[in-house]
């Protein structure tokens, strides 16, 4: 019953949820990266290629070449970045995504500025075109999101999750108790690598382009962003936090083209001095509500 452009606008936003999700998982213990962008971009490019050169259409194995092979680049440059705290990390990440943004914009074979086209999927056989091919992408990434949600707020039960604040509150603490930090901390590089490869890779097929902009470091800043709006406070709060960044810019853009940055400023600073917690905070408080007014 809705519109084919909310539908569209919808999918990105639950998409770009999942790079929001990993970043709450590295939130959590401290860690703010600034160049998330690198395995979005990685994941978006894995599906152009391996469409083009492999003649792959299937959208499950699609998405799932583009979050691992973001998985794998960062298992490799993760022994490196999880030697780094605070803004030493934070730079270390935009430096190493600010590179793959010079070598695509350099690699005439990758498309240079002008970026690549993505071929069009198939769904197990199946291949929908225009409308169909709009609502079948949408719910694609809506499974996706769905089961990245479960197996992430299983983590976040887990030991292993359970002590990514111990580790941003005391580290020493953490070794004390006979817990590798580094070892924690590259799995949580590697799991939020994964979940923004598969946002990457399915935004990549909504749009059906990809280019170097996907790992500048403007795309790195806005995820940054949404994670703010959102907060880490639940496994929800990123795809809400992703869904509101999405619909105030389009509607903002719409309706003050020119001044549509300054709209996006006001409700981050809205929502930092009256949501400090962020968006998500609002659906931990209708749970606390939930469970009071239970006998």
């Amino acid at each position: 019953m809705l519109p084919d452009w909310i539908i569209s606008l919808a999918t990105i936003a639950f998409a770009n949820g999942l790079v929001v999700l990993g970043l709450i998982v590295m939130w959590r213990a401290g860690l703010v990266s600034f160049g998330q962008a690198l395995y979005y971009c990685m994941g978006g490019y894995a599906v152009a290629l391996i469409g083009r050169w492999g003649g792959v259409t299937d959208a499950f194995l699609l998405v799932l070449v583009g979050g691992l092979s973001a998985a794998g680049i960062s298992f490799v440059i993760g022994f490196l970045l999880a030697r780094y705290r605070e803004i030493f990390f934070a730079m270390l990440s935009l430096a190493l995504s600010m590179i793959l943004y010079g070598l695509l914009v350099k690699t005439e074979s990758l498309g240079s500025t002008d970026g690549l086209n993505v071929i069009v999927p198939t769904f197990l056989g199946y291949a929908p075109h225009q409308e169909k091919l709009i609502v079948a992408l949408y719910f694609l990434v809506l499974v996706v999101c769905a089961t990245a949600a479960l197996l992430v707020g299983a983590y976040f039960r887990s030991l292993a999750g359970a002590l990514a604040i111990p580790v941003r509150d005391n580290e020493l603490r953490v070794e004390f108790l006979g817990m590798s930090v580094s070892r924690l901390i590259h799995t949580k590089l590697v799991i939020s690598a994964l979940l923004a490869g598969t946002g990457g890779a399915l935004a990549a097929l909504a749009v059906g382009h990809v280019d170097p902009n996907m790992s500048y470091w403007t795309t790195s800043g806005e995820f940054v962003f949404i994670t703010i709006l959102a907060g880490a406070g639940s496994v929800g709060a990123a795809f809400v936090g992703s869904l509101a960044f999405e619909s105030v810019r389009s509607f903002a853009f719409a309706m003050l083209p020119q001044l549509w940055e300054i709209l996006l400023g006001s409700v981050l600073l809205l929502t930092i001095l009256f949501l400090p917690q962020g968006l998500g905070s609002l659906i931990e408080r209708l749970h606390w509500g939930r469970e009071a007014k239970a006998p």
